[in-house]
């Protein structure tokens, strides 16, 4: 269970909007708040506007402001501030998980322009790769538009793994303190989506392809089942559906058609372009949907 939450903050109302979800989880699961800031060599005054975070005196008062602001709502708030600075923003963040041991990171990610991005990967998907702490990001327009956050759908994407199921695992969890519903999602790949081999295969032998893609689809209606039963042992409310497609797109469709809540993943953590050559489903669902997604490292 999630008993501490570290969130990273770097003063503009864009980070801020991490809080939404901070503070919803942090009621229910009754868990303790620290606040991080990890100064940069040269960081710059401004970003998207907005003012940025350049001295350690500056980011404690910030943050201390704001973890006044939480202990007034009952949630337990301690600061820290990294002031030595660090070139690498991620590997800052990712190196207090030994330090401070958070069960969950929150960040809301607004990182770089689309090249860097590809080259480099998101700030947030730098902290996964770099880091085993489960990653809960959130969208910056929920701050803007007022929208609260309550765990009623909780969606999680498996792919008949067994050794990727703690993303399951956590999600069950959440499950049980929220009394969301859970949604699980396998998605057998259409042969556009394929690669490798795979593509190959769909190319020159069609007939193989659609009876492995048959064999693929029974496989993972029995690997649900067994999953179903187990959270329904749990006494969660849960349902379980096999559906065909690209990947990232149908599990942000079913998302958007559940209006679900959280949207749960395991990922091996590849950023930037190792994730673009690796094909990632984490990466290529950050990049197409608004809603919270927790990366659960595996």
């Amino acid at each position: 269970m999630i008993k501490h939450i570290l969130v990273a903050l770097d003063g503009t109302s864009l980070a801020e909007a991490a809080l939404i979800e901070t503070k919803a989880l942090a009621r229910l699961l009754g868990a303790q708040v620290t606040l991080l800031h990890v100064i940069e060599p040269e960081p710059v005054p401004v970003v998207h506007g907005e003012r940025h975070l350049t001295e350690p005196t500056e980011a404690e008062e910030y943050l201390a402001q704001i973890g006044q602001q939480l202990a007034a709502e009952g949630i337990p708030c301690d600061v820290h501030v990294h002031s030595d600075a660090v070139v690498q923003v991620a590997g800052g963040i990712v190196a207090h998980e030994d330090e401070l041991q958070p069960d969950l990171i929150i960040m809301c990610t607004h990182g770089p322009g689309r090249l860097e991005r590809l080259l480099r990967g998101s700030l947030a998907q730098q902290v996964v790769a770099l880091g085993q702490t489960p990653l809960l990001l959130t969208n910056p327009g929920n701050r803007a538009t007022g929208k609260t956050f309550q765990l009623h759908q909780i969606l999680v994407a498996l792919d008949g793994e067994a050794k990727h199921e703690s993303g399951y695992v956590l999600a069950c969890s959440l499950a049980a303190a929220s009394k969301a519903r859970l949604r699980l999602l396998s998605v057998v790949p259409e042969f556009s989506s394929l690669a490798g081999r795979r593509a190959s295969l769909s190319r020159y032998l069609p007939g193989a392809s659609w009876f492995l893609q048959r064999v693929t689809l029974e496989t993972l209606k029995g690997y649900l089942g067994r999953l179903l039963t187990r959270a329904e042992e749990q006494g969660l409310e849960v349902v379980g559906e096999v559906k065909y497609g690209k990947i990232a797109k149908t599990i942000c469709a079913m998302a958007e058609s559940t209006d679900t809540d959280l949207i749960v993943l395991a990922t091996h953590g590849k950023a930037g372009a190792e994730a673009f050559w690796a094909n990632s489903i984490a990466a290529q669902v950050q990049g197409q949907t608004t809603r919270p997604l927790l990366l659960v490292p595996v």
